[in-house]
């Protein structure tokens, strides 16, 4: 049986667009340290090209990991963030919940960049909500909350700790409630 996390193959395209914008909204700070890696332009994308259904699931999944590696390449942790942000979103065709991995890294981004981090962790937040598609809200509602299935990225890894998981549980309490 397949994990809850990774969703049906078209809710998967629907949040790719939205995963590929949020990390987009950061790339700037890891192509300012590694202006000759474009390992995460190409992850978002690719992540936008699945959306469009123009990038076969199984290939993506094979190269899923190439955008995350970008990150080897920074030396800031904004830079850092924004590059696992790209590679969190190359991954939603492999498994729904890395579009919030690429939300929350992206807030992570956003946050390190910042001279007020907080503020522009929620700033972040704050526009990822609001530029959900109903496709990619509902398909974000049928996730399961962060802790509660130990079968992908939301289960006991790198997303459930820290800034990740705050910014995680924020966006899924806003789901519940929003529209």
């Amino acid at each position: 049986m397949s994990s809850p996390q990774a969703l049906t193959e078209t809710d998967r395209r629907l949040l790719a667009p939205w995963a590929a914008d949020c990390a987009e909204r950061v790339l700037p700070l890891f192509e300012a340290e590694a202006p000759d890696d474009d390992r995460a332009r190409d992850g978002i994308a690719r992540a936008r090209a699945f959306g469009r259904g123009e990038r076969d699931t199984a290939e993506e999944i094979r190269r899923r990991f190439v955008a995350g590696r970008a990150a080897r390449s920074a030396t800031s942790p904004a830079a850092v963030a924004a590059a696992r942000a790209a590679g969190q979103a190359s991954g939603v065709a492999h498994m729904g919940a890395h579009a919030l991995g690429a939300a929350a890294y992206a807030a992570k981004a956003a946050s390190l960049a910042s001279s007020d981090p907080e503020a522009a962790r929620l700033d972040e937040v704050s526009w990822q909500l609001g530029h959900l598609s109903e496709g990619a809200l509902a398909a974000l509602r049928l996730l399961p909350r962060l802790g509660e299935d130990p079968s992908g990225p939301l289960g006991s890894g790198l997303l459930a700790s820290g800034v990740l998981a705050t910014t995680i549980r924020e966006i899924q309490a806003a789901l519940a409630v929003s529209r």
